[in-house]
C-alpha cells in the first residue's frame, strides 16, 4: 500500500468512527432539549427522571465525541497538507465560525446546563440547554457546508497565480443547494438515531418491570413508558422525513455527480427509462462494470433522479469516457501527484462500496423504522411488552440507524473518487474547480509515518470505544435512581438524597452530582 492508501484508510476510519457519535449528540440533545421542556411545563416528576436519564447518557457520548472529533483538524495539516493549502480559502471561514461561534455556544451553555441544577432558575436553565443543542446543530451546519463545498463548489474563483480557489461569495457557500439538502437529511436521520435508542433502553427495561412483577403505575413505569413511545414517534416520523430529504439529495446528485448515482446502482450503459436495482451480482469490487447482472424495477431510477419515469440516466461506462475526455485520461506527470503520477484515472468508484453502502443505509434505516413500528403497537394503551424476540431485538436494532448514517456518509464520501473536490458541472469546464485526491496527499510523508499514526489513533479509538460503552450500560442497567433528588429552586422540594451521590449526600451541596 503506498502513502496515499493508508492516508485515506486513517481518515476514513477516525471519520467514521466519529461520525458515529455526532448523530447521537445531535438527536439525543434535541430530545433531552423537549424532556426537560415538558418537565418545567408540567412538573411531572417522570419528566424530570427523563431529562436526567437520557441526559447522562448524552453527556457521556458528547465528552467522547469531542475528543474524538480533535483528530480531525490535526489529519488535514499532517496527511493531508496540499488539501489543506488548496481549499484554505473556502474552509478557513467555516471552520473558524464553527469553533469560535457554534463549539463555544454548546460547550459554555451545556457547562452551565451541567452545573446549573437548582443553581439558576428552572427557565434560564432550561435555556441553557436549548443554546447548547442550537451550538451543536449551528456547529453541524458549518461543517456540512464545508463537505458539500468539496461535492459541489459554489462561491469561488480560481487565483491564476497559485491555481487555488479564492472564496468570493461566503453567502454563496453557506446556501449551496448541496449543504442544505445534506445537512436536513443529517438532522432527521440524527433524530432517527436518537429514537432508536429511547425505543430498544425504553423496552429493554418495561420488559425487565414486567416479569419481576414491579408496578405500573410508579414514576419509574412512566418514564419508560414515556420514552419508547417518544422514540417511536419520532423515528417514525424522521424516516418519512430521511426519505424525502434523501429523494432531494437524489435529484440533486443527478445534476452534479452523475457517476455516483450511476454506481450506487451499478448501472453500466445508459437506459432511458432507467430501472432501479434491487440486486446486482457480478464482479463489482473489480469496477468491470460490463460483467454486473441486476435484478431491477422497471422505471424507478429514472422518477429518483429527474421526477419522472422516462429521463435517461447515463451508465458508468459511457460517463468514464466522457470525464476521461474532459480530465484527462491519466494523471499528469507532476511530481506533486507522487506514484500516480502518469498512471490511468478511474473516475468510477468501487462499485461495490458504492452499490451496497446505498443499500445497507436504506435497509438499515427501514429496519428502525420498523423497529419503531413495533414499539408503538406493543405499547399502545397500557400494554406491556414481554416478547423477549421482540424486545431484544429492539435493543440489537439501535445500530441500526447507525450503520446506516455511517454507511451513507462512505457513500457520499467515496462516490466522488478520485476527486476530493469535485467539479462543478454548472461552471464552464475550463473555470471549474476541482482537485485530485492523489495531489491532495501530504508531499513529504512516509508509509511508515501514516502505519503508526493509523495503528495509534485505532488503539486509542478503540480504547475510547469501551470507556464509552462501558459507562453507558453501567447507567443503562442502573436505570432511573429510585430517589433522583434533582436540585429545582423555588416550591419543588429539593434536598433529597441522591442515590447516585456516595453515601447519599444532598444533591444540592454537589455541584457535580449531576455530572456523576
Amino acid at each position: 500500500m503506498d502513502v496515499l492508501d493508508i492516508a485515506r484508510w486513517q481518515f476514513g476510519i477516525t471519520t467514521v468512527y466519529h461520525f458515529l457519535m455526532v448523530p447521537l449528540t445531535l438527536g439525543l440533545g434535541v430530545l433531552v432539549a423537549v424532556m426537560h421542556t415538558m418537565w418545567v411545563r408540567t412538573d411531572k416528576p417522570e419528566w424530570l427522571r427523563m431529562t436526567r436519564f437520557w441526559g447522562r447518557i448524552y453527556l457521556i457520548n458528547f465528552v467522547l465525541g469531542v475528543a474524538t472529533g480533535l483528530v480531525q483538524e490535526f489529519q488535514f495539516g499532517l496527511a493531508w497538507s496540499e488539501y489543506s493549502r488548496f481549499v484554505c480559502d473556502v474552509f478557513g471561514s467555516l471552520l473558524a465560525l464553527e469553533a469560535l461561534l457554534a463549539f463555544f455556544l454548546e460547550s459554555t451553555f451545556l457547562g452551565l446546563w451541567i452545573f446549573g441544577w437548582g443553581r439558576i432558575p428552572k427557565k434560564v436553565h432550561l435555556a441553557s440547554l436549548w443554546a447548547a443543542v442550537l451550538g451543536s446543530v449551528v456547529s453541524a451546519y458549518f461543517i456540512i457546508a464545508a463537505n458539500s463545498w468539496m461535492q459541489h463548489p459554489v462561491g469561488v474563483v480560481t487565483d491564476d497565480a497559485t491555481g487555488r480557489p479564492l472564496q468570493v461569495d461566503f453567502l454563496a457557500v453557506l446556501t449551496n443547494n448541496t449543504a442544505l439538502a445534506a445537512f436536513s437529511h443529517a438532522i432527521v436521520a440524527a433524530l432517527m438515531v436518537a429514537g432508536a435508542l429511547l425505543v430498544g433502553i425504553g423496552l429493554w427495561h418495561l420488559r425487565k418491570r414486567e416479569l419481576a412483577g414491579a408496578a405500573t403505575t410508579d414514576v419509574d413505569h412512566a418514564v419508560w413508558r414515556r420514552s419508547v413511545r417518544l422514540g417511536g414517534v419520532v423515528s417514525l416520523a424522521a424516516f418519512v422525513l430521511v426519505a424525502l430529504t434523501g429523494d432531494l439529495q437524489g435529484k440533486l446528485m443527478y445534476e452534479q455527480q452523475p457517476l455516483k448515482m450511476s454506481s450506487a446502482e451499478a448501472l453500466c450503459e445508459t437506459e432511458a427509462p432507467a430501472p432501479f436495482s434491487l440486486f446486482a451480482f457480478g464482479k463489482l469490487g473489480s469496477n468491470e462494470c460490463d460483467d454486473v447482472h441486476s435484478w431491477t424495477i422497471p422505471y424507478l431510477l429514472s422518477y429518483l433522479a429527474h421526477g419522472d419515469f422516462s429521463t435517461a440516466v447515463p451508465g458508468v461506462d459511457e460517463l468514464q469516457q466522457e470525464y476521461a475526455a474532459v480530465y484527462g485520461a491519466t494523471y499528469p506527470d507532476d511530481p506533486s501527484f507522487g506514484d500516480k503520477a502518469g498512471e490511468p484515472i478511474d473516475y468510477t468508484p468501487v462499485l461495490a462500496v458504492t452499490y451496497w453502502g446505498f443499500r445497507l443505509m436504506i435497509g438499515m434505516g427501514l429496519t428502525s423504522a420498523a423497529v419503531a413500528a413495533y414499539a408503538l403497537w406493543s405499547t399502545r394503551t397500557v400494554r406491556v411488552p414481554t416478547s423477549r424476540v421482540g424486545v431484544h431485538g429492539s435493543l440489537l436494532a439501535v445500530a441500526a440507524p447507525f450503520v446506516a448514517n455511517a454507511a451513507g456518509w462512505v457513500f457520499t464520501e467515496m462516490g466522488r473518487q478520485p476527486f476530493v473536490v469535485y467539479p462543478n458541472p454548472d461552471v464552464a469546464v475550463g473555470e471549474q474547480v476541482y482537485f485530485f485526491t492523489a495531489q491532495a496527499v501530504s508531499p513529504g510523508i512516509t508509509a511508515a509515518e501514516v502505519w503508526t499514526s493509523l495503528i495509534a489513533l485505532t488503539a486509542v479509538y478503540g480504547a475510547l470505544a469501551v470507556v464509552e460503552l462501558w459507562l453507558i450500560v453501567r447507567f443503562v442497567r442502573r436505570g432511573v435512581p429510585t430517589r433522583d433528588g434533582a436540585p429545582t429552586p423555588g416550591p419543588t422540594p429539593d434536598g433529597t438524597p441522591d442515590a447516585d451521590l456516595p453515601g447519599g449526600r444532598d444533591a444540592t451541596d454537589d455541584v457535580l452530582s449531576f455530572a456523576y
